[in-house]
């Protein structure tokens, strides 16, 4: 691994401790509830109990798919609140194209609904981008960050990564091809045209006071120097770079990801 301000002891002392996904025997499925956010059935699981994190899925992802084997592990010392956008999921289907500020404004009224004042956000992808505009256009709410995959430009995407595959139904939708087709239209839109700088720009990024990590694999669809862009502009960032590891750096390689987000999560204090 490639660290910048985060130590490789560490991370090998806390898998030392067993602080591995695949040891940590997985919570029933706690059963979803939904919250009316701005008109619509936002769908959202609570785990655990401590300190909240709010994680934040990829897009055309879900709890699930993003985090299965991050939530076992996680709610043993925190109250884990994960949930899924509009459009993805359980959740209401969204009008219109989809938008990374819109969805942060929808996440923060989640969490207002659920007296969550303050907590630690960790964001995978298009998650990512959500939890940095949270940052930015709500640092109250923040106290530490984690973004893995994420990009503040459509450039930031390397071009061979930009169409996606289609985007499978939620588990209570009807899995009708159409729903399907227009969904991956509008990811393929949303990866072409944003994040823009109406969304969150270098300037702003510039602004995140919170202590972040910011990750990514070595073979990331977002290009390596947008990653360390993104680590250099935020005054307070650490970045990790993961070896042979892709975009998806939460489902291939929890053993290394995991223990390195709660030792970045535990910081001390006076490193806020």
């Amino acid at each position: 691994m490639h660290f910048r301000g985060v130590s490789r002891v560490a991370v090998f002392l806390l898998a030392g401790l067993g602080l591995h996904a695949g040891e940590a025997a997985p919570p029933a499925i706690a059963p979803g509830a939904y919250a009316l956010v701005h008109g619509r059935r936002m769908y959202y699981e609570v785990y655990g109990s401590g300190p909240p994190l709010i994680l934040l899925h990829g897009g055309g992802n879900t709890i699930r798919g993003s985090f299965a084997r991050q939530i076992p592990l996680f709610a043993q010392t925190h109250r884990v609140i994960a949930l899924e956008q509009f459009g993805h999921g359980h959740s209401d289907d969204v009008d219109g194209e989809l938008n990374y500020r819109r969805m942060a404004e929808d996440t923060a009224e989640l969490l207002r609904q659920l007296h969550v004042t303050r907590a630690d956000i960790v964001g995978w992808s298009d998650g990512g981008i959500i939890a940095l505009i949270l940052a930015v256009q709500h640092p109250e709410l923040v106290r530490r960050l984690v973004v893995s995959g994420a990009n503040i430009r459509p450039d930031g995407i390397r071009p061979e990564f930009r169409d996606p595959p289609p985007a499978p139904p939620g588990p209570d939708k009807a899995a009708a091809p159409d729903q399907a087709a227009l969904m991956q239209r509008k990811l393929q839109t949303l990866w072409r045209t944003a994040p823009t700088a109406a969304d969150i720009d270098e300037r702003q990024l510039a602004q995140i006071q919170a202590p972040t990590l910011v990750m990514a694999g070595d073979d990331d669809v977002i290009r390596p120097e947008h990653t360390r862009e993104i680590a250099r502009l935020i005054p307070h960032a650490r970045l990790c770079i993961l070896p042979g590891t892709p975009h998806d750096t939460f489902s291939s390689h929890p053993d290394v990801v995991n223990p390195l987000i709660l030792s970045f999560l535990a910081g001390s204090a006076d490193q806020e």
